[in-house]
């Protein structure tokens, strides 16, 4: 990417505030809502401009909707850890949907965090009437990661055993997180100037736009792992669910490993699954191939005839 992300938005976005609960959230609003609406939900440490380049891609096709969730962006802040819990992201959730497609079910895309806090609601039968599919990219649902842990020691395999210990090692900024104090202040004393600088490296992408929100969301955003974490790895919940899943695996993630979606068609038998060449920061490296994806995926369900790469995706029920 060379120009900013703030230049590829297809036109100006209609920016409002929707309360859930007592915070204001921003939410950001693009095309005609009578056409088919897709709902994005950013990661850590992002905010919804990390959408700009698919929602470029996507323009015209849908009625595109992102917002800031709790903690980043123009969204409240809230101070206390337990506000970032994963049942409260979920009413998060349910309020945008309220504000943004009352009557109509929406097509949900999200990445790494915004995936991981999605799965709550996809997997809560609450919720099924108001998500048409779910397209998770780089974000596991905690209570299927530690239902997966526990199998992997369970099993005294060799290879499993590997598996488990090769995540654990790339969860090494997991624990980082969860040190007091130390995370927000690496963010005060430069990591929003260096961010740019490890995407580059890391993810190869190439000058990555800058976030003026980089340090603020960095250093309220590691609550989302100091609330939920600790409770879902060590007393995972059995999550189903029935709504049609688009998982999308990148091949090069050097922070979420494929092994943790191995036993995903147990808890989603309404599973498409694709692999993509790409780092954790797919969305940005190749929006091109993800806005195909998505069209492919969202038209299917909406009623289309699978393309031959969406047919080969499905997954067996396990």
């Amino acid at each position: 990417m060379n120009a900013r992300l703030d230049s590829l938005a297809p036109a100006p976005a209609v920016r409002r505030f929707v309360v859930s609960g007592s915070l204001r959230l921003a939410v950001y609003q693009w095309g005609d809502p009578q056409l088919p609406t897709l709902l994005l939900v950013h990661g850590y440490p992002d905010n919804h401009a990390v959408w700009l380049p698919l929602i470029q891609r996507l323009a015209g096709r849908f009625h595109l909707v992102a917002y800031d969730v709790r903690g980043a962006g123009e969204s409240d802040k809230p101070s206390r850890t337990g506000d970032y819990r994963l049942e409260l992201l979920s009413q998060d959730l349910q309020a945008v949907l309220d504000a943004v497609s009352p009557e109509q079910p929406v097509h949900l895309v999200a990445h790494d965090w915004g995936s991981i806090q999605t799965w709550e609601s996809v997997t809560d039968p609450r919720l099924r009437a108001r998500i048409a599919s779910y397209t998770s990219i780089s974000g596991p649902c905690l209570d299927h990661v530690g239902c997966w842990m526990r199998e992997r020691l369970r099993s005294r395999q060799p290879r499993a055993l590997l598996e488990l210990f090769t995540q654990l090692l790339h969860s090494w900024y997991i624990y980082y997180f969860h040190l007091p104090l130390l995370p927000e202040l690496g963010w005060r004393l430069g990591g929003a100037r260096l961010w740019p600088q490890f995407l580059r490296r890391v993810e190869g992408l190439r000058a990555p736009a800058p976030n003026p929100h980089q340090a603020s969301d960095g250093r309220h955003g590691v609550k989302l792992y100091r609330a939920n974490f600790i409770g879902a790895i060590f007393s995972p919940r059995q999550r189903y669910t029935e709504v049609p899943v688009q998982l999308i695996v990148p091949t090069r993630d050097h922070f979420v490993g494929a092994p943790l979606f191995q036993r995903l068609p147990q808890w989603a038998p309404r599973l498409w699954r694709r692999e993509a060449q790409a780092g954790h920061w797919q969305l940005l490296a190749e929006p091109q191939q993800l806005a195909g994806w998505i069209d492919q995926f969202v038209s299917h369900i909406d009623g289309a005839a699978a393309s031959d790469s969406l047919r080969l995706a499905r997954q067996p029920a396990h």
